[in-house]
């Protein structure tokens, strides 16, 4: 559902579950001159979903987005940027922009 969201935000996604030898990223989109990197987090609470995401995971998922920058020459002079994406129970997911910076 996650992805259907940024679709509908006019992005590009350009992989699901991308796995590199330092971490796991559950999306990557493309919009303009901008890479992001996804993490979505189902949790009943937003605060929940925040508190899950401290500063290892997030070294991790940077470190993976460097991998995946990397491999990919085709993308030189984009941005990239980390965002989180909130998945409660009834509701709709909720796509937090730069949710951190590395």
């Amino acid at each position: 559902m996650s992805a259907w969201l940024l679709r509908l935000k006019v992005c590009r996604i350009l992989a699901r579950r991308s796995k590199t030898p330092v971490g796991e990223i559950n999306l990557i989109a493309k919009r303009a001159s901008t890479i992001t990197f996804i993490e979505v987090k189902a949790r009943p609470f937003a605060a929940a979903a925040m508190e899950s995401v401290l500063a290892r995971p997030r070294r991790l998922i940077a470190r993976a987005g460097l991998v995946f920058m990397q491999k990919r020459p085709e993308f030189p002079e984009y941005k990239m940027r980390f965002d989180l994406t909130l998945v409660k129970p009834g509701r709709l997911p909720h796509h937090i922009f730069g949710a951190w910076r590395e």
